[in-house]
């Protein structure tokens, strides 16, 4: 019965597919308890329902946030539906290798499709962009450019139950006058495919014999603005590209090669230990790269590029190719919704600790398009006071702090870290009076609590926009809707502090669990959470092996793999195809 209602809605889709666009009205077909709605006339919502009485949830964009989740949640549980640009998810940490063949494009990107393929439930892709979020009447405006509506302008509407919110962000260039017209960046698969374009015509115009030795440099003159790990992971990159293959290829012209890094601040990969920063900034003098600190890009035209510095002031470099990699910025559909939600005033959407948007039911946003907004302890101290003094005494002892302290660092993350940082073995080294003599007093008053309270809050951090956050969102996010039914029985979050009972879920927390940094010459900086940091060759080797495991699929992974072993044995790929 089930298996011919399947056939029938089937068959019933593809007759939708082929009506004429003119006939395309409204067209309803039922198969058992289930409904297909297909609406196009006048940018009607498209619902699409299993009959299952399932909740709908809507992702948009297909990063690593998206992927995350779309990977780790239970499809039989939801009506799932992507909706993004990219019918794909790119490994981006490898991109600038791309950029100089070194793997290629194929091997790091991983379809939307195969990552649900094998798995039960309602799963369904449009290839499409959102271009606006009406919370209010839960829906998603979008609007495709591969296939399009009566109307002729591709756009079609999306209801919701929950949504999920993981567009990523835009390369910032602070308004910098030419940079998106002659800067490249480098966030998506187009960006290292045209840059590894790029550089291979710059070494062909600089061949040609018609042109000056002035022309020659300008035209291998390649520029990376940005000295964060980006820039700094393609200017090495390019660097080896350009030692070891460009070089055998192009040889009348190798001595015209320039590499620059411009960077705003004083040093280089100012994220990383001042060790790890120090060593990259000897290695690329050693290997030639031109590293400019201290200065800031005023102007980008097509011949040079302008830029200042407190000592030498204004000055204009002619440049054959430059890659923009500045950082990030929020995108115009983040904003508009901002705006909706109250949020007008922020650089950034700002979430709970378990994700949702603040001022909006429903809308959960991760990865790089939001970050979290950690309560503070100075905000809810009365509250905590009162949740704390059970008996309603007006004062708390040790053992009274002692039951809910468990509960207050779960759902206030600076309160632990405060007592690592400085080095405090728990309650008793918290508890201090201001001159530092421990507190033998029994009770504390609220006065008391909120002194010993007061400096926890300088602990709270942004997390910073990267792979690693975005994935672990998606994860922890796709966890907490899997066991949703269970936990709305049985909460498993800490103690609510304005409100009764406990939260549903326990609030996400991110574990770092290192970094790196290829800085070329088969060398890598590694820095593990603490003081661990290691340079050198043997962690180039870890940096393959990690690499390769994070792939998203068995089939990426070989070929990410072969890619490695086929530029050792025949270099890399210098064709600009």
């Amino acid at each position: 019965m089930a298996s011919s209602g399947l056939l029938l809605l089937r068959r019933a889709a593809e007759a939708v597919r082929r009506t004429p666009r003119w006939q395309k009205r409204l067209v309803f077909f039922t198969v058992g308890v289930g409904t297909l709605t297909y609406a196009c006339q006048d940018n009607q919502v498209l619902q699409i329902c299993d009959g299952t009485g399932k909740k709908k949830v809507v992702i948009l964009g297909t990063g690593w946030a998206g992927a995350s989740f779309l990977r780790n949640i239970d499809t039989s549980l939801y009506d799932i539906h992507v909706v993004s640009p990219r019918n794909y998810f790119t490994f981006t940490p490898l991109l600038p290798s791309v950029t100089c063949g070194t793997v290629e494009a194929r091997s790091i990107v991983e379809p939307v499709r195969n990552i649900v393929r094998k798995r039960n439930g309602a799963f369904r892709f449009w290839e499409a962009e959102c271009f606006k979020i009406d919370p209010a009447n839960k829906k998603v405006h979008c609007r495709s450019d591969v296939g399009t509506n009566i109307d002729g302008n591709g756009e079609f509407v999306v209801d919701y139950d929950y949504l999920i919110v993981s567009v990523g962000a835009r390369p910032n260039t602070f308004n910098t006058p030419g940079v998106t017209e002659n800067c490249h960046f480098l966030k998506e698969v187009e960006d290292a495919q045209n840059i590894r374009k790029s550089v291979l015509k710059c070494f062909e115009r600089a061949s040609l014999p018609n042109i000056s030795e002035e022309e020659r440099k300008k035209n291998l003159h390649f520029v990376v603005i940005g000295g964060g790990p980006t820039g700094v992971e393609f200017a090495a990159e390019l660097h080896d590209f350009v030692k070891e293959d460009l070089a055998k290829l192009y040889p009348d012209v190798r001595k015209y090669v320039n590499i620059s890094v411009i960077e705003a601040g004083g040093h280089i990969l100012t994220m990383f230990d001042k060790r790890i920063t120090q060593f990259a900034e000897e290695k690329f003098k050693r290997d030639g790269i031109d590293l400019k600190t201290n200065f800031k890009v005023v102007k980008v035209s097509d011949k040079d590029i302008t830029m200042t510095n407190p000592a030498t002031g204004e000055i204009a470099i002619p440049y054959g190719m430059a890659v923009w990699s500045t950082g990030i910025g929020t995108r115009p559909i983040i904003m508009d919704f901002m705006k909706q939600v109250g949020q007008g005033n922020r650089r950034v959407l700002a979430t709970d600790e378990w994700l949702r948007v603040q001022g909006c039911a429903d809308v959960y946003a991760l990865g790089d398009c939001a970050t979290i907004a950690q309560r503070k302890v100075m905000e809810d101290v009365a509250a905590i006071f009162k949740v704390a003094d059970k008996d309603n005494s007006g004062t708390l002892t040790v053992k009274k702090i002692k039951d809910v302290l468990g509960d207050i660092c779960e759902r206030y993350p600076q309160v632990e870290l405060y007592l690592k940082s400085n080095q405090m073995k728990g309650l008793h080294d918290l508890l201090k009076d201001s001159d530092g003599n421990s507190k033998e007093l029994k009770e504390l008053d609220i006065e008391q609590f909120k002194k010993a309270l007061a400096q926890v809050d300088s602990q709270v951090k942004m997390l910073p926009a990267t792979a690693q956050v975005a994935a672990q969102e998606g994860l922890y996010l796709a966890k907490c809707f899997n066991r949703m039914k269970i936990c709305e029985e049985n909460p498993e979050g800490p103690l609510r502090i304005r409100g009764s009972g406990r939260h549903r879920f326990k609030p996400f927390r991110y574990r770092h669990l290192g970094q790196f940094a290829p800085l070329g010459g088969e060398q890598t900086a590694y820095q593990l959470p603490g003081d661990w940091v290691h340079v050198g060759h043997s962690t180039q080797w870890l940096w393959y092996s990690a690499y390769a495991s994070m792939q998203f699929s068995w089939r990426t992974r070989m070929l990410v793999v072969s890619d490695w072993g086929r530029r050792f044995i025949f270099g890399r790929d210098s064709s600009s195809l």
